[in-house]
């Protein structure tokens, strides 16, 4: 398996299996760097070492689920409505209970659409996370490329 295609390639397919080993190693490299921000603390060489990996997880992280969305014949663009849709709606629901509270009186009935905000976003969380992490990819070839299980399973 080659970690480089696995981590910083947008083109084709990865099934469920690579997707989940992609986290995996992004947990253990969270892990580590907890791990060493105990040992060497603010340390500068160690916060620049620090923001470089989290600048590459996170265009890594993307890759995968790119990757993974093709494998079900998903577009790359649903990554928006998975990444952004939770944090817009939990922003509005925030911004609505800030301005219910600070400036425009609202009654407590206002309290409801914060709590739908905040909802709505969990619900795209788990849509998203059953869509890219659980679903099984569309069976043979589809227009990102060939089924990654094709050839361990004799599917065509």
């Amino acid at each position: 398996m080659d970690l480089w295609a696995l981590f910083f390639s947008f083109r084709g397919r990865i099934n469920r299996a690579k997707y989940w080993l992609a986290l995996l190693i992004f947990g253990i490299v969270g892990v580590v760097q907890s791990l060493g921000g105990l040992a060497f603390g603010n340390a500068a060489l160690f916060q620049i070492v620090n923001y470089l990996i989290d600048i590459a997880i996170l265009v890594a992280s993307i890759a995968v689920a790119i990757r993974r969305l093709h494998d079900r014949d998903r577009s790359a663009w649903w990554l928006v409505l998975f990444y952004l849709g939770p944090v817009v709606l939990a922003g509005a629901g925030g911004a609505m209970m800030w301005a219910g509270e600070s400036s425009l009186g609202l009654t407590e009935d206002w309290s409801l659409f914060p709590r739908l905000g905040l909802l709505g976003g969990l619900a795209l969380v788990v849509w998203g996370l059953v869509e890219i992490g659980f679903r099984r990819g569309s069976a043979g070839y589809n227009r990102f490329g060939p089924d990654p299980l094709a050839k361990q399973h004799g599917r065509a």
